[in-house]
């Protein structure tokens, strides 16, 4: 947790400051004709930027949100304690996790009973997530080696939906085609196998579970470090200043000319 507590803090502070430099005053330093950008130093940046107050609730509600939305229970818990941010009901992140580490396991039909016991209505109201937790059951199956009921499971649950949904048709004719291929594990398709495919299915349940739950379905500190970017980006084209280089430092470099 302690890797990024720099990066949220400077991330604030330059989201807060960054169009703020283009016009500052007293802060740059004469440069030659070849440039007009002004010129920070280390010093006088990280003064501007200490200038910039932040509560530290509204950092601990942020560390709070990620920790809560990416299901890390027993930190949330003792951060929570810790910090004596708002209590939240640490149950509800415990059975969303668990629906998350069946699919990624590859038990798709555990996670689909478990969203079930959750709430039947996040499945029968959303039917792209429904359909590509069957689609991850079919490619279960052809990964374990079972053809012939993958074939049998794809004509039975899948087809007619990609019946009534072109887009879900595409999917599963790109599913199906992995049977076509003695190693379905070398082919051009072989991405829909990979570890990262289960993920993406894992990541669409978990943000679902989290609408249902009346929650944030993505975490604030990734949108947090692309705000700090879009900041440094722009200012490059007026300034030279410290640039924060590695996010997971979150170290200011020297100014360079």
């Amino acid at each position: 947790m302690q890797s990024f507590v720099p990066t949220r803090m400077y991330g604030n502070r330059m989201f807060s400051i960054g169009l703020e430099v283009f016009n500052s005053e007293g802060m740059s330093n004469t440069v030659g004709k070849s440039t007009s950008k002004e010129v920070i130093t280390k010093e006088e940046w990280e003064k501007k930027l200490n200038s910039v107050k932040i509560r530290k609730e509204d950092m601990n509600k942020l560390v709070m949100n990620f920790l809560v939305t990416e299901g890390y229970v027993e930190a949330a818990e003792r951060f929570c304690l810790e910090s004596g941010t708002e209590q939240i009901d640490l149950a509800t992140i415990t059975d969303r996790m668990a629906v998350r580490r069946a699919v990624q396991s590859g038990n798709v039909q555990d996670a689909i009973e478990k969203v079930n016991d959750l709430n039947p209505e996040i499945l029968d109201t959303n039917p792209q997530l429904f359909f590509h937790l069957q689609q991850q059951r079919l490619i279960e199956l052809i990964r374990s080696g079972k053809l012939q009921e993958a074939l049998e499971f794809a004509q039975e649950e899948l087809a007619p939906r990609g019946e009534e949904n072109h887009a879900f048709l595409e999917e599963l004719e790109r599913t199906v085609a992995l049977l076509a291929f003695e190693d379905a594990s070398n082919c051009p398709l072989s991405e829909l196998l990979d570890i990262s495919q289960r993920l993406k299915t894992a990541s669409e349940v978990n943000a679902a579970i989290l609408t249902s739950q009346s929650r944030e379905k993505d975490p604030k500190l990734p949108s947090l470090l692309k705000m700090l970017i879009w900041a440094q980006n722009q200012l490059d084209e007026k300034a030279c200043y410290p640039h924060i280089s590695d996010i997971s430092s979150a170290t200011l470099e020297e100014t360079n000319i």
